[in-house]
This record gives C-alpha cells, structure tokens and sequence, in this order.
C-alpha cells in the first residue's frame, strides 16, 4: 500500500491552531481516477466535503448527521469513518444524496486522515472490508 502525501490545513479553533494532514492511499487514487471520469467536479467536490464534513466533525465538533464511524474496524491509533452526505455537483438535482461514499481512517492524537475509498453507492453497495483491514494491519 503506497501511502502519499496529498496536503496540509492550518485551521484555527479558538487560539488553538489545529493542523490537518490528509493522505491518499493509491487505491484511493485509482478510485478517485475512476469517478473523475463520471464527475468533472469531483476534485472540487471532495475539498468541500474536507471542510464542511470532515474538519467540522474533528476540528469543530460539529455533527451534521453525514459522517459515521464503522464500528468493529478501528484501533487504538485509527478510527475508521463512513461519510454518506457528499454533495456532488455534476450530479445535480441529488444535493448531498449523490450516492458517492467516502471511507477515511483519522488519527486524532496526530491529526492525520488516510483516505482510503471513494465509490459511487450503485455500483457497489458497502465499503471494502479487506481494504479497510489490510490498513489496520498495515499501521
């Protein structure tokens, strides 16, 4: 598994300043290659969701109901997340119920996020166990 460093976001909290890494599995690329060929705004799509699901339920403590964590598949040093609520543009007329899936892995000691999926809900209908698992192992 080759992990990559894709950028990092300075994000201020009250006086804290809290620094957020996210990282790429290749798998992630693949897929994220896959869906760019059906969604032009895709890339975009995903910095929006970054901000307005991801560093708002970590940074911001701030639930919207989109994001989960997947019970079973985390460990001392990872827990495992499922946003479901993931605007896309090009899908217009769906807003946040696009069907796209993000699975991320967060490390909130070290404030790093490992993307490690990205799927469209009707081509496959549940995340990948074994990919999820063999990042586990892998950390």
């Amino acid at each position: 598994m080759n992990l990559f460093f894709t950028e990092q976001k300075n994000i201020r909290s009250g006086a804290i300043i809290i620094q957020i890494k996210y990282f790429e599995t290749s798998q992630f690329t693949k897929d994220l290659k896959k869906l760019l060929k059906r969604s032009k705004t895709l890339k975009d799509d995903l910095e929006n969701l970054k901000r307005n699901q991801i560093e708002l339920l970590h940074v911001y403590k701030i639930d919207n109901h989109g994001t989960f964590e997947i019970k079973g598949f985390s460990n001392p040093e990872f827990v495992i997340y499922k946003v479901k609520k993931f605007a896309c543009m090009s899908l217009k007329g769906h807003g946040c119920d696009s069907g796209l899936r993000l699975i991320y892995a967060i490390n909130k000691i070290e404030n790093y996020i490992f993307l490690l999926e990205i799927y469209f809900k009707g081509d496959k209908e549940n995340e990948d166990i074994s990919r999820i698992t063999d990042f586990l192992r892998m950390k």
